[in-house]
């Protein structure tokens, strides 16, 4: 086909950060078209929301520590976008989750603040423990951390179906945390609780396309039966909040 000759490989490099029962733990960046799109977007989208905050929150009680967060935010999201290995993915999306109840909550004097924080935090713990057993099962699965190893594993079938559907499962789950689909949605709507320019960014743009940034980039582990699931949940969601909006 005539797209063989644009096709880029992607950029790997990594490093050995330690090493122990004959595992390297490695370290690193890869950087392949998806990469590159949503850098765009994460980048762009935080630097318009960087400039529009000055004006919004000057004067604020807390103005150094709301833009801390905000560029903390945006470091974690890069980290995770360009995270060579489930390691670093699980890093970038717990600190992707700290940012945002910090700044959910960036008016916590008042009750309905914190509570919104706090509500946002505990609900996507629970989709965090699912994205922790999935990255668990398919490491000892796949004898590997590296993203591009585990789904060379799926591809090549060397993963059993029933082990891949209750880790796509599991991942499902952490999707639906972070991206506010249903059941797992209720922190969403409380979430607007904090400063404007934070639900512009993260939970209309940048936090919320994390989930699917994450099932794209393990998209080889998730089986049809998973993907079946993921379309009807998607679709449930997608009419359900139109008609509650």
């Amino acid at each position: 086909s005539g797209y063989d000759a644009v096709a880029v490989d992607a950029v790997i490099e990594r490093f050995t950060w330690w090493e122990t029962g004959g595992k390297k733990f490695q370290v690193g960046i890869m950087v392949d078209g998806l990469a590159v799109m949503m850098l765009f977007v994460v980048t762009v989208i935080s630097l318009l929301v960087h400039v529009y905050s000055t004006d919004y929150v000057s004067g604020d009680r807390r103005y150094t520590h709301y833009f801390a967060f905000l560029s903390l935010f945006s470091a974690s999201m890069l980290f995770f976008v360009l995270s060579e290995n489930i390691l670093q993915t699980i890093v970038g999306w717990e600190l992707v989750g700290v940012c945002s109840f910090a700044l959910i909550g960036h008016w916590w004097e008042e009750k309905p603040n914190s509570d919104a924080a706090l509500k946002a935090f505990l609900t996507n713990r629970v989709g965090d423990i699912g994205l922790l057993v999935g990255m668990i099962i398919l490491f000892w699965s796949a004898g590997s951390w590296s993203i591009v190893d585990i789904n060379v594993a799926a591809i090549n079938n060397e993963i059993g179906q029933s082990t891949l559907l209750i880790a796509s499962l599991c991942l499902t789950a952490a999707v639906m945390s972070k991206s506010g689909q249903f059941i797992l949605h209720t922190w969403l709507p409380d979430a607007m609780a904090g400063p404007t320019p934070v639900s512009a960014l993260m939970h209309a743009a940048t936090m919320v396309a994390a989930g699917v940034y994450l099932s794209v980039r393990i998209f080889p582990i998730l089986t049809p039966d998973a993907l079946l699931i993921v379309a009807y949940v998607g679709g449930f969601t997608a009419i359900f909040a139109a008609s509650i909006a």
